[in-house]
Order: C-alpha cells, then structure tokens, then sequence
C-alpha cells in the first residue's frame, strides 16, 4: 500500500506543484489503484509515473471544485484510449454524474467501458465494505458539500508458526494449509493439533484517511481517529488562521492538533497555497511538527509506503 501525490497544489497550478490529486495504489493488495480527486492536467502527471490508466478501478471526489474535478473528463478518455476496458467507478458529490455525462456528451466523448456513479447524498455513510476494505465518508465544513474518506484494510489472519511446526516434527504439505486456515487436523501418529496453536496473531488493518478542502469539524475525528496516515490541507500557515476561517480551508497548525488529537502516526500536508513556493512550504512543516512530530509536507510525485502493521 503506496501513497502517490499527482498534484499537491491549491487552486491553480504553479511551475512547482500541479492541483489536487492523490493516487492510493492498492497494487499488492488488489492489483487497483483508487484516485482522489483529479485536478486539471492530472492525465499529464501520470505519465511521469509508472501508475497505468487501465488499473484505476475507482475515483473519489471530495468536492466539485474546479482545482479538484476539471482533469476527471480528460482522463476517463484517454483511459478509453489506452486499452482501458474494465468499468471505473466514481464515487462524489451529488453532481458528479451530471458533470462526466454533459462534458463527455459535448465533447462527443465515447468510453470504451462503464463508468457507474455513486452520489453521495447523505451526511455520512459506507461506500465499500468487502473483505478487502471498508470506505467510509462524512461531510466536512467547507463553502460547499466536501466529503473526506476513510479507508480501512481488513483485518488479516496471523502468519503460521512453521518454526514451531518443524520443531515439533510435523511434515509439511497441506495440512500446513489447513492449520494456516484454523482447522484442526490429526496426524498418522495420532496427535490432534489445534489450528489456533500455530497461528500467530491477527495481523490489524491499515487505515488511510484522505480530505477534501475543509475547516476542522467535528467529522474529523469520525475519520481520523487512530489513523496510519492522514492526508489533508493545509492551504494556509498558522499565522493565517483567520484567512483560513473566512475561505473555509485549514491552517497547519490546525491540522497538527487534528491528527494529534486523533492518535493518528502519521500527517501528509497537501493543497498548498502558490504563496508557499519553493522550500518557503517548510514553513508548513515547522509549524506542525511543533505539535504533532509525525508531519511532512507533501510534494508532486512524492510517494509514502504504508508498511503492513505487525500481530497483535
């Protein structure tokens, strides 16, 4: 499990940091990849990456603001265009399907596969639950419906105690399996070994929280709380919280108590306002770090590894 920025600025563009989109890339796990918003020209950042059109499966838009919706007609069409096939799905605010359909359709834009929406139209909810993952989203506070994501990995079955098996001379073949599984089997000599003996313990799930443009709110901790990684705005400096009041965004120092508050281990900044260029966006840095240790402003093209979490 990777986390991949495509774009890590606010609003527009800027020779440094291209707008908002974030690539998820389950590949080990589900051989997908889901993306976060698709700002304009997000298509052109994927080619200087190795992540391929054809194995994004889903789509999450936070908000329909431009910095985060214009690229979205461009790529499902070049998808189209690279052999992409597999239907997408595409999952935001309600408005999402009318803005696809009426740019495809003036665009004479013809997919070569299915594209099925999910409108978000309640407060909060489930959007996946299978034994992969879970996603949920609650609705945040911003001048219009802003939805964040919270990601969680399924639990996993411990790793079978082999060593123990060995030093207990049990021959290996597919009983290995079936004590891996938690049957329990009889061997020729007569023991019973019992599945649970030789299971190490549950291996939790790892979980990602992803959010849109947004004041802090009481939704936060809903999908935040005891996070791996957090991914979140931090378009102003602490100095400026009262500007990021009145434009509904967030300040870093603001976001550091959020992810501290909600036991989160690690914080990833993006949406960075264009005032903050060049090395100027450590700033950001210093002054969440002060509060929560764990932070790093995020670049275009910069990629976090979410390691497996050990047995509990």
């Amino acid at each position: 499990m990777e986390i991949e920025f495509l774009g890590t600025g606010a609003g527009a563009p800027s020779k440094s940091r291209n707008v908002t989109s974030v690539a998820l890339k389950l590949l080990d796990e589900i051989n997908e990849v889901w993306l976060f918003d698709v700002g304009e020209a997000t298509q052109h950042q994927i080619l200087k990456t190795n992540l391929r059109p054809r194995k994004i499966a889903k789509i999450f838009i936070t908000h329909m603001h431009g910095d985060h919706i214009f690229g979205l007609p461009g790529f499902l069409s070049s998808r189209s265009f690279q052999n992409g096939e597999e239907a997408i799905d595409i999952y935001g605010p309600v408005g999402i399907k009318d803005y696809v359909m009426m740019s495809l359709k003036l665009s004479g834009t013809h997919l070569g596969y299915r594209i099925n929406f999910h409108e978000l139209k309640n407060d909060q909810g489930v959007l996946i639950d299978d034994q992969n993952f879970r996603v949920e989203y609650a609705l945040l506070d911003h001048r219009i419906a802003s939805f964040g994501y919270r990601i969680t990995e399924a639990d996993k079955p411990g790793e079978l105690l082999v060593d123990k098996l060995r030093e207990e001379n049990v021959p290996s073949g597919p009983l290995y399996g079936k004590l891996k599984s938690g049957e329990d089997v009889t061997l020729p000599d007569g023991r019973t070994l019992y599945g649970h003996d030789y299971v190490g313990p549950t291996i939790p799930g790892r979980v990602v929280a992803i959010f849109g443009d947004t004041r802090i709110s009481k939704n936060h901790q809903l999908l935040a709380h005891n996070a791996d990684v957090i991914v979140h705005e931090s378009t102003f400096a602490s100095q400026e919280r009262d500007i990021a009041r009145q434009y509904y965004h967030s300040a870093s120092t603001q976001v550091a108590q959020m992810a501290k508050d909600a036991k989160a281990k690690h914080l990833l900044l993006t949406h960075i306002s264009a005032r903050y260029l060049g090395k100027s966006a450590q700033i950001l840095q210093k002054q969440a770090e002060k509060i929560f240790p764990g932070v790093r402003v995020a670049n275009d093209f910069s990629i976090f590894k979410i390691p497996p979490k050990k047995g509990v």
